[in-house]
């Protein structure tokens, strides 16, 4: 297992090509830097450099500009090259054009920098020329021992410690999900996207040409990484497919593993080939690794978060689920999704009925059978009785729970319901699908507050609890 500490957990960086030009990708790189402790606005840039230094102080990291071209980037001073650094640099990002990333990186490793990000487009993903200019680079940090992400990628993020590596636009919440991808451009989307949903990364790995460092280096880290707890991967192609599968394999026992694949058609796969240099291979071939390795494949984007969600906030169970719905439809519409996706819906019980039967808050018309059709007027009271007798019995081991609004429906209560009865019953997940827009918002809010994952969708809720069955 390769060491990969100096690129993600760096005391100093060096930014390679930080330029003062506002939306450059140079200036871009810079302003995360230091956006990631210190806000910059019109208003403070005369105050950066103090302010700037007094916080990256506080968390121990050190950040430099080079550009030999240029005084300063945003208030802080800049230095002609990397070697003109007096301490010792743990991480260089390079954005300078190809043909002079070579000598670059010669630099860096004369340095003996701890790592380095590329970010710099132009290698084996743009033909014969790029791709001697790879082979030089690689050269060169295989024989310093110094570890290269990229090229051709957006670079890295890291919340927890407020890293952000990258010209992504963004630092997004801190969460539990690591996402590896080879597209840099999807991160950008997807962390513009989570910052209006409640769910956060612990790692984000823009990983592009796996010239050097492979995802399996990748896979391994993340394997001891304890703020890791769900890997999701955008995969275009895999360069060493024997090592992939047993690195796979290893981290997918004890952290779960998706992906979504691209290249799946001929048209596909010829995309790859000129995105990010890769061999796309067959997609029956990779859908018989993701199985063989115990990794879950998504089809979409959505998926792959949805399911991801689910999987960093709720436990995992054995296949035996319970419904409980206040529209009957809506339970044989969640039926017919789970049939589909080989979800066992439970038998509900003697005890069980004779529970519901008790307590005097079931509809004369409720369904007696999973799913639970409650009726559409049921109140926050015939909810919990519900939810509750149905986590009670054993062979149910998670619980879908389905509202529809109507002018009676709680839905803050409901939520309110539905958390206290997770607390009681900790080891299975509950998965809610809050049917509606304006009106269901306030339940919906405090449920994934309380990290109970909501979904606008029957057959998206579906699909994430699937996720969720061993």
């Amino acid at each position: 297992m390769r060491n990969l500490e100096k690129i993600f957990n760096p005391k100093s960086i060096a930014i390679i090509g930080a330029k003062p030009e506002e939306k450059s990708v140079g200036w871009g790189l810079m302003k995360n830097a230091l956006d990631s402790v210190l806000p910059l606005s019109k208003k403070t840039k005369g105050t950066v450099r103090s302010a700037h230094c007094n916080l990256l102080r506080k968390l121990k990291r050190k950040v430099y500009p080079i550009n030999p071209y240029q005084k300063e980037v945003l208030g802080v001073k800049c230095l002609p090259s990397v070697k003109s650094i007096k301490g010792l640099v743990d991480l260089a990002i390079i954005a300078v054009p190809a043909k002079i990333v070579p000598k670059v990186v010669k630099e860096c490793c004369e340095k003996k920098v701890g790592g380095i990000i590329i970010i710099s487009s132009g290698f084996a993903e743009s033909g014969k020329k790029g791709k001697v200019l790879q082979d030089e680079i690689i050269k060169m940090v295989k024989k310093a021992g110094v570890p290269l992400v990229g090229p051709n990628c957006l670079g890295i993020v890291r919340p927890s410690i407020k890293l952000n590596a990258s010209f992504a636009p963004a630092l997004p919440k801190k969460g539990e999900i690591a996402f590896l991808s080879q597209s840099g451009a999807l991160i950008d989307s997807v962390i513009d996207r989570s910052l209006i949903e409640n769910y956060g990364f612990s790692n984000l790995i823009s990983y592009g040409n796996e010239a050097d460092l492979e995802i399996s280096d990748f896979l391994e880290w993340l394997k001891k990484d304890k703020e890791t707890k769900v890997i999701a991967l955008y995969i275009e192609g895999v360069k060493n497919g024997r090592r992939f599968m047993k690195t796979a394999k290893e981290v997918s026992r004890l952290k779960p593993i998706l992906t979504l694949k691209a290249g799946k058609t001929k048209r596909g796969a010829e995309a790859v080939t000129t995105h990010t240099a890769s061999l796309a291979g067959t997609y029956e071939t990779y859908s018989a690794v993701f199985k063989q390795t115990g990794i879950i494949e998504s089809r979409t984007v959505e998926e792959l978060f949805d399911a991801s969600k689910a999987l960093s906030w709720q436990p995992r169970c054995k296949n035996g689920l319970g419904i409980v719905t206040n529209g009957g439809g809506c339970g044989v519409l969640m039926a017919d999704y789970c049939q589909e996706l080989g979800i066992k819906l439970s038998k509900l019980n003697r005890r069980t009925l004779q529970k519901l039967e008790k307590s005097k808050k079931m509809h004369p018309a409720y369904s007696k059978r999973n799913p639970l059709d409650i009726v559409g007027d049921a109140l926050a009271c015939r909810y919990q009785v519900a939810i509750e007798s149905l986590l009670e019995q054993k062979d149910i081991y998670g619980l879908l729970v389905i509202q529809t609004l109507q002018i009676m429906t709680e839905t803050e209560k409901n939520a309110k319901i539905i958390i206290e009865t997770k607390r009681k019953w900790p080891e299975k997940p509950i998965i809610c699908c809050f049917l509606g827009g304006k009106f269901a918002q306030p339940g919906i809010k405090l449920l994934e507050e309380n990290k109970i994952p909501n979904y606008p969708d029957l057959k998206r809720a579906a699909i994430s609890i699937k996720a969720l069955i061993k």
